[in-house]
């Protein structure tokens, strides 16, 4: 792993928290804030500090909006989907309100497309578990499940944010380096305090996940952009394109997915909104999880 107006929507047919640990209903659904369309600079100007040399600034538009969750996915919600529990940091019985992660990207578009079916929704996934896909360009030893997924953005089911559409999310409007400004603290995010970005240790490390919707929102109602665990993209990490994209999703192959958002492992560097990460597909980790999407 490498280093103005908004609204929220209760989809109460849509996706369901499990919230065993805290004693809630089960039932319990999820809110989703609503994404307006738009252009923005997408990236970092190579004034900003520890502006990374693949983040060239570009100008990007998002044609439509989109509802994304405004929580990470926890632990209760893949649970209660999938009947497993594959993370590292467990809250009681692994069903409650930390974020899901050891998550790989496959086990992300999995998630997804069952969600979708759950709801009656058409899967934005065709996944090919048979066929290697000939656009992953990892070994078999480095990936040794290469599935070929291709995606329908047209579906109206669950997926992935594309990597412009989170970073456009993340910022709500701003161009700092965080949607909280010029700084990031341990009071606003999760992340290792013993590394700030801007002035003196902290001292405040949690060493591990805790609870989603723990700090404030950012200016659109979407929790934890910023650390606690690492969010899986929908692209092949590669270089940017120019000015001007439509819908941007990434290039048409490689060797890494995107990863978004820094952890409470990593530095508040890795927080900032431009900061692009990636992980092989196959692979998952402690501090990696994910947040879904839809029309």
């Amino acid at each position: 792993m490498k280093k103005p107006y908004f609204k929220i929507v209760l989809l109460t047919i849509i996706i369901a928290f499990t919230f065993t640990a805290c004693g809630e209903d089960p039932d319990e659904l999820a809110g989703f804030v609503w994404i307006p369309p738009g252009t923005f600079r997408m990236g970092s100007p190579g004034t900003e500090p520890n502006s990374g040399g693949d983040e060239a600034q570009h100008w990007v538009t998002i044609s439509k909006g989109f509802y994304m969750s405004k929580y990470l996915i926890t632990q209760g919600q893949y649970f209660a989907l999938m009947e497993l529990t594959p993370s590292y940091n467990p809250s009681d019985d692994g069903k409650g309100r930390l974020p899901v992660e050891g998550i790989s990207w496959y086990d992300a578009i999995e998630f997804c497309n069952k969600l979708s079916e759950k709801h009656g929704l058409t899967p934005a996934y065709t996944i090919d578990k048979i066929n290697k896909d000939p656009n992953n360009t990892n070994s078999d030893r480095d990936d040794p499940v290469k599935w070929t997924v291709t995606v329908n953005l047209n579906a109206n089911g669950y997926r992935l944010p594309t990597e412009a559409e989170w970073e456009y999310a993340c910022r709500a409007g701003t161009t700092t380096p965080f949607s909280t400004g010029n700084n990031i603290t341990t009071d606003q995010a999760n992340y290792n305090g013993n590394y700030p970005y801007n002035g003196n240790p902290t001292g405040t490390y949690r060493v591990t996940t805790i609870v989603v919707g723990s700090f404030a929102p950012n200016a659109w109602g979407l929790y934890d952009m910023h650390g606690n665990v690492y969010e899986w993209c929908w692209d092949w990490y590669g270089t940017y394109p120019g000015d001007g994209e439509v819908d941007y999703r990434g290039p048409g192959s490689g060797t890494n997915r995107v990863l978004r958002g820094g952890s409470w492992a990593f530095d508040g560097r890795d927080l900032r909104s431009a900061s692009r990460s990636y992980f092989n597909p196959g692979s998952w980790g402690r501090d990696v999880g994910f947040r879904v999407v839809r029309p």
